[in-house]
């Protein structure tokens, strides 16, 4: 039983409804295989240029293998503490973050990835733990949480875990383009006894070794993040100034506006690729 085509078939710009000749069939041949390899040529050369890699790939088979377990991730451990402060309410008020937002896993999906973001009441970019503070002094009438805290941290990690698996997407308001230009300015700013700026090492010593470590680029898709070194989790404004300590230079002050955005511009930088947090890194 013979079936219609749907449409008609041209070759060669003509309607064509017979058999095709030798010579023809070699030129169709040839033709799509042509189209297949600048397709081909096309992804490969798109992937190619992307040349971004998460710290992720910098670790050790047996590190890689603790970030992707949350059975053996320690920072799973922060996870279900914030876990249980989402649903407690605070010290001065009857209201708990689940009040308002409800469940984490669907209102708070997202959120991590616009993360610095502008500020109404500030005037300014905010990091997610500064957003969580602020949130439990206007809405809960509870004093902030000092950086660091474990308190803060497990929250902070609860909420960037509704956002595992997703692209970040900060920076996009243009509300934020002086602050991201500020942010590039003190990536590139050399600091220091040892006179190094942070594009130095990983822009453009990212794979070579410091030591006895391998130098990671500086996307910043795993925070808040467990730290061998540290045995605890640590927040991404933890680990620039140990870096600035590294470089001999006096690190900028927790939750100062440098650090926010610092933060800020590597997020941009880093846009696209993939939430890991809470990653697990040496």
């Amino acid at each position: 039983m013979n079936n219609p085509r749907p449409y008609p078939l041209y070759l060669w710009g003509k309607p064509f409804s017979g058999s095709l000749s030798l010579w023809e069939r070699v030129r169709v041949r040839a033709l799509a295989l042509g189209l297949a390899a600048l397709c081909i040529t096309g992804a490969t050369t798109q992937a190619q240029t992307d040349t971004r890699r998460s710290g992720f790939e910098f670790m050790s088979p047996s590190t890689q293998a603790m970030q992707r377990d949350d059975t053996l991730n320690p920072g799973m451990l922060w996870v279900k503490q914030g876990e249980a402060l989402w649903r407690r309410a605070s010290e001065k008020n009857t209201t708990s973050c689940a009040d308002c937002h409800g469940e984490a896993t669907i209102s708070m999906r997202g959120v991590a990835t616009r993360h610095p973001a502008f500020d109404e009441g500030q005037q300014r970019p905010v990091n997610l733990s500064q957003r969580i503070n602020l949130c439990r002094q206007q809405h809960q009438g509870a004093e902030p949480w000092r950086a660091e805290s474990q308190d803060l941290l497990s929250l902070e990690s609860y909420v960037a875990y509704q956002s595992r698996g997703l692209p970040l997407a900060a920076g996009s308001d243009a509300r934020l383009a002086p602050f991201v230009e500020r942010g590039r300015q003190h990536y590139h700013q050399r600091m220091g006894q040892l006179d190094l700026s942070c594009a130095q090492c990983h822009d453009q010593r990212w794979g070579r070794r410091l030591g006895s470590s391998l130098i990671p680029q500086s996307h910043p898709t795993a925070y808040p993040v467990y730290r061998l070194e540290w045995q605890g989790l640590g927040s991404l404004q933890r680990r620039l100034r140990n870096c600035m300590s590294g470089v001999r230079a006096q690190p900028y002050a927790l939750d100062s506006l440098e650090l926010v955005e610092l933060e800020l511009y590597l997020a941009t930088q880093a846009q696209g690729m993939l939430i890991e947090s809470p990653g697990v890194r040496p």
